[in-house]
């Protein structure tokens, strides 16, 4: 996402502002997706930029214990993205840091208030389209069945649960197959799966037994972390499950390679 989207179309007065956070692993692995949730949000309505100046949330930093770096970083991101009426994530664990801990964060400085303004304007994606978009369906269709992984930090800090389930269930064609133990960890969990390698080998083990029991063609979730903690594990086994963003489904911009896997037989079919 290095190419300034603001300069692909004109302002539009009286839109709601968007500044689309990209994060650092779509813009390093799977650029589609930004791509895709600004299509989704142009598409409710939204005016969309997305800040060349954008920075790494600092969430690894944060998980390390270097406050210091996550603090310089924190008001960094708050800086670039503070004018805009809302900061949406395709992420709910970047969007999580931002809205949850930036203020826990920078609670003995003089950028309290500034971050504590600037988390009310944060979202993940599927939240904003659902719950500030008011979004209750997307006109496209997927011919498949999927399942659908619920990452840790979207789920358990911003509740998003029922809003990319509500899109994905508007889609025609589209099956949806709960996972077994679906609120559990990935065992992915950012540092946790370096320090922790066997545990977190355990732990995506038993996801993906659970995923191939589902009997899906197709695993969305909306966190690239996990997604590509279970896409590699699912490739290393040998398994033909597609691993994808929502926000590539809900977009209609399936044509790329799945996640860890190479462009194989299509798995569903979108309309």
């Amino acid at each position: 996402m290095a190419e300034n989207i603001n300069s692909l179309h004109v302002p539009q007065v009286g839109l709601p502002r968007v500044a689309l956070y990209v994060t650092c692993l779509v813009d390093l692995f799977r650029p589609v997706v930004g791509f895709a949730a600004m299509k989704l949000l142009q598409e409710a309505g939204c005016e969309v930029s997305v800040p060349l100046t954008q920075t790494c949330c600092g969430q690894p930093a944060y998980n390390s214990g270097d406050r210091q770096a996550a603090q310089e970083l924190a008001i960094e991101v708050i800086k670039n993205f503070e004018s805009f009426d809302y900061v949406v994530a395709p992420s709910g664990s970047c969007a999580g840091m931002l809205k949850t801990h930036y203020p826990e964060l920078l609670k003995d400085t003089d950028q309290y208030e500034r971050a504590i303004s600037f988390a009310d304007k944060v979202f993940e994606l599927t939240s904003f389209l659902v719950d500030k978009c008011g979004l209750q369906s997307v006109d496209r269709g997927f011919a498949g069945r999927i399942t659908y992984h619920d990452a840790c930090a979207g789920l358990r800090e911003l509740n998003v649960k029922q809003q990319p389930r509500a899109l994905l269930n508007s889609l025609r064609g589209l099956e949806l197959s709960e996972l077994s133990d679906g609120e559990a960890c990935c065992g992915f969990g950012g540092m946790f799966c370096v320090k922790y390698p066997e545990i977190s080998d355990a732990m995506v083990s038993k996801k993906c037994a659970n995923i191939e029991a589902a009997n899906t063609q197709m695993l969305l979730g909306g966190d690239m972390g996990c997604l590509m903690n279970m896409a590699g594990k699912l490739s290393r086994d040998g398994s033909s499950i597609e691993v994808r963003h929502v926000a590539e489904i809900l977009a209609g911009m399936s044509d790329e390679p799945p996640i860890a896997g190479m462009k194989g037989p299509k798995q569903g079919k979108q309309k």
